[in-house]
């Protein structure tokens, strides 16, 4: 009797064992009818994919995505999408290679159905425009009008104002009081080439310091490292001296080339200094570590020292030693400043409104995001998400 129901038992669950489903959770309807097609205005990185949602989409956990190039031997998950959603952006793709898709539904226990398949491979392509860059142009176009439309309003004589550059007001006061002391004025233009823009700036505010100065009957010494900041420097000083009207005041011997290396320029210039005891000092470009060196040197000799560069590591050396500093951009706004070129001077401004923008768009993305945090409110993190991940990108 012990041996009937032991074999009645093995027959039943073998019969069981042989339903189909039995034992396991069934397999989820598959989707069907998946199209892959190019996604338009991108810059040929993304592929659009579309099926038939699957009998089964109110139970499923999701769709399951995966990709494989034509020349791997596997699929690759990209994504797992939520029910109900029968579209979806591949992204991140290669522009050179063709690819085949699948796509399967996932039910709540984690089963797979049997795969959607693409079957003739894709390759995304590139668009004469990327619609993704849409708000790039928007902001380049909103900072180039601006540059554009202060050019066109200084042209036609709008007066524009710029605000006050102290370091550049004080070079008639620099220049008048070398003149009363009958002493010299140096300037030092950086000791970078003519290829570093640093050195051009302060060859146009060298322009400035040698018309004052021939105007006020000052001597002006501008020792230089490199041969061709001799000449242009030479070039600048003359035409400022000629159209000050006194073309005859000017001594070309009193712009001379020193040598290229570092210290021994700064040797030369301190015993300068020190000898000719220059009542006003000007450095004026690109410096390195002979930036304290030179403005502790004019400091302890009494000079007025007006300083200007673009290099965040040797500004607060100038900012200690010397009475005026040009900090960064007023270097480079110098030429504006000091020309009143139209052209110059509406770059200027234009510039101006691009950096109030600019400041403008952090201040509203900060506080957008922290009102987000605070309130919760899923529209004011979807304006956030929208200018982080679309205007911003």
């Amino acid at each position: 009797m012990r041996r009937f129901i032991t074999r009645a038992c093995l027959c039943l669950l073998c019969f069981l064992a042989s339903v189909p489903g039995w034992g396991q959770d069934a397999l989820p309807v598959p989707p069907t009818a998946l199209i892959a097609a190019d996604h338009p205005w991108d810059n040929g990185t993304q592929i659009d994919l579309e099926w038939t949602l699957s009998a089964d989409d109110a139970a499923l956990l999701g769709y399951l995505v995966r990709r494989r190039a034509v020349d791997e031997p596997d699929f690759t998950r990209v994504d797992l999408v939520a029910p109900g959603t029968g579209a979806f952006t591949v992204t991140e793709l290669n522009p050179s290679a063709s690819y085949l898709f699948e796509v399967a539904a996932v039910s709540q226990a984690n089963v797979e159905s049997e795969p959607a398949a693409t079957t003739t491979p894709l390759a995304p392509a590139m668009e004469w425009f990327d619609g993704t860059r849409l708000w790039f142009l928007v902001t380049l176009v909103m900072f180039s009008g601006a540059v554009a439309g202060f050019i066109v309003l200084a042209r036609r004589g709008t007066p524009l104002k710029v605000r006050k550059i102290p370091g550049l007001e004080a070079v008639d006061e620099a220049v008048g009081r070398a003149t009363e002391m009958g002493r010299s004025c140096l300037f030092v233009p950086g000791i970078q080439d003519m290829n570093d823009i640093q050195t051009i700036a302060g060859l146009t505010i060298l322009s400035r310091v040698a018309g004052t100065a021939a105007e006020y009957g000052a001597r002006i010494e501008v020792p230089t490292t490199r041969s061709l900041v001799m000449t242009a420097a030479r070039e600048t000083v003359e035409a400022s001296f000629l159209a000050a009207g006194r073309p005859d005041a000017f001594n070309p011997d009193a712009i001379y080339y020193v040598t290229d290396e570092q210290f021994g320029y700064v040797a030369y210039v301190q015993g300068m200094m020190v000898r000719d005891r220059p009542a006003a000092c000007f450095y004026m470009g690109a410096f390195f570590a002979e930036s304290l060196i030179l403005a502790e040197m004019g400091n302890s000799i009494g000079a007025i020292q007006v300083a200007g560069t673009a290099q965040p590591a040797q500004l607060p050396f100038f900012v200690a030693a010397c009475d005026y500093t040009l900090i960064g951009e007023e270097f480079f706004a110098a030429s504006a400043y000091l020309s009143g070129e139209p052209d110059q001077l509406g770059s200027l401004k234009g510039q101006d409104v691009g950096k109030l923008i600019v400041a403008a768009g952090i201040v509203t993305g900060a506080a957008g995001a922290t009102l987000a945090v605070l309130t919760g409110s899923p529209f004011i993190q979807s304006l956030v998400d929208f200018f982080t991940e679309r205007m911003l990108t």
